[in-house]
């Protein structure tokens, strides 16, 4: 074992020995609110082990089938705040990546008020050479090789953990989801790849009026210059001094270039909280922070959207089969259980007001409800889940009367038309046939492998009262079968959204 992993290993071991030895302390019957307190030491030691830490606990704050309901609330207070570190330990990361001349870069530097203070990075004002307004996010010394080391420890654990509790691990892949977190921090290790986020997401954020994505003046693996974001957190800014149709509008920005992050580009911001939404005087938002984004496939982003529109059109049953089809039933599911589960749920969540639904829970609870039902998740629902939520949050505060059902609606089209341009392109087309001649089978044959699929209660598509089936070896690929059931979703929506239509 490498020194620094024997080295995490004992932190860890310690922190959480003594969050051990703290609640035997504790007598349950002496404090009613128990649970309550436990909840807040296993935040508080979750702060104490860092960055890597405080993202797996924010993530688990999404998953109230892995939490109590008072450990996901505590977990949502969780912060990355830590003590500000002497700017002159801060500089020999400037001076290599930089060169030892690197005050020349800057006019003025502003080493004694940090803007931030975060566990993996410091960030602190700057004045261009140029005169010109900037940041310099700066790497804390030796945290990339903790954060690996913790990543490792982890990935060992969760490997322990499948072999240990076979069962659960065939509901909740706990190594797949880790690694989509890994993944998505990954550019938070090396700044360069921030940057790279930075550039794509500022190309993508163009067509919003009232949107903005930091400018990279310079990036190296532990050293980030850009341009500074004006105003200030949408959490404390003072919404009376934006006009209620800019603020609308910004909000419904957030929300398209979201959705366009998660069906289009399939590339999103993966932690859009208030803290990283800053909105200046002149009514126009910025998104900074880079570090962690999120990224889909093609099929999941497909059946995501048609999550969203069974929830806009309220359609359970629609909700729990695309759901189910987004990850897997194991062979003991509740499949009519959980139909039941979402016929219920979605009618609290059509047409609601950030006012009255916590939007991003909502969906945590469908994903809790599957669990229990023996369903397992896209790993990848975990970061999705935090990112609704947290870009929930930012929305709330600036405009909480926006129905988030209703920008959707009115975006489907768009992503609709994207998705089909996609499945007719030349080379969608032609994987398409590829896969319909290595299958090889009759007609006949592809409705005795569907009886085989109902036989065995794997799930299926339906679409018009069609069922389709989810493709073994012949028929439409599960793409194309899940472009239908967006056509007809979209076609419904569209239906249910015209004046006087009461289909």
């Amino acid at each position: 074992m490498a020194p620094v992993i024997r080295n995490r290993l004992r932190t860890v071991t310690s922190v959480l020995g003594d969050l051990v030895v703290h609640e035997s302390r504790r007598s349950a019957r002496a404090h009613p609110d128990a649970e309550r307190r436990r909840a807040v030491a296993v935040r508080e030691a979750l702060e104490r082990l860092g960055p890597f830490y405080i993202k797996m606990g924010q993530m688990l704050a999404t998953r109230p089938d892995l939490a109590s309901p008072a450990l996901t609330a505590e977990l949502e207070n969780l912060h990355d705040k830590v003590e500000a570190m002497p700017f002159h330990l801060l500089e020999p990361q400037l001076e290599r990546d930089l060169g030892p001349d690197w005050k020349l870069r800057f006019d003025d530097i502003d080493t004694i008020r940090p803007l931030g203070t975060a566990s993996v990075a410091q960030v602190h004002r700057v004045t261009l050479a140029d005169g010109r307004p900037g940041v310099v996010k700066i790497q804390r010394p030796g945290i990339r090789e903790s954060v690996a080391a913790d990543m490792a420890l982890m990935r060992k654990a969760a490997r322990l953990l499948g072999r240990a509790a076979p069962r659960f691990s065939a509901v909740i892949d706990l190594e797949a989801m880790l690694g989509s977190l890994f993944d998505a921090m990954e550019p938070e290790l090396d700044f360069t790849g921030e940057a790279a986020n930075m550039d794509r997401a500022r190309d993508a954020i163009a067509s919003y009026g009232t949107l903005r994505v930091p400018k990279v003046l310079h990036a190296t693996p532990r050293v980030l210059v850009q341009s500074l974001a004006g105003g200030e957190s949408i959490r404390t800014v003072d919404r009376d001094a934006i006009p209620a149709r800019r603020r609308e509008e910004i909000c419904k920005d957030l929300l398209r270039f979201m959705y366009r992050g998660y069906f289009v580009d399939r590339f999103f911001h993966a932690d859009p909280h208030p803290g990283n939404v800053f909105v200046s005087e002149d009514g126009r938002a910025t998104l900074i922070d880079w570090g962690m984004v999120g990224r889909i496939d093609k099929r999941t982003s497909m059946h995501l959207a048609l999550v969203l529109m069974a929830i806009a059109r309220n359609d359970g049953h629609s909700l729990a089969s695309t759901w189910t089809a987004m990850g897997h039933a194991t062979p003991w599911a509740d499949m009519a259980g959980f139909a039941s589960d979402m016929a219920a749920l979605t009618p609290r969540l059509a047409g609601a007001s950030l006012q009255e639904l916590n939007f991003g829970a909502a969906l945590t609870s469908v994903l809790e409800k599957a669990s229990r039902r023996g369903i397992a998740s896209a790993p990848s629902t975990s970061l999705l889940g935090k990112s609704f939520g947290n870009l929930e949050g930012s929305v709330r505060h600036l405009y909480p009367d926006i129905v988030v059902g209703d920008v959707f609606r009115k975006e489907v089209n768009g992503i609709l038309r994207h998705m089909i341009s996609e499945q007719v392109s030349g080379e969608q087309m032609a994987a398409n046939l590829t896969e319909l001649l290595l299958g090889g089978t009759s007609v006949l044959e592809q409705w005795r492998a569907a009886a085989g699929d109902a036989a065995r209660r794997d799930l299926t598509l339906r679409v018009h009262g069609t069922r389709l089936p989810r493709g073994r070896g012949g028929g439409a690929s599960p793409s194309t079968q899940t472009l239908l059931a967006l056509a007809a979703a979209a076609y419904l929506l569209g239906r249910r959204a015209r004046p006087g239509n009461c289909g």
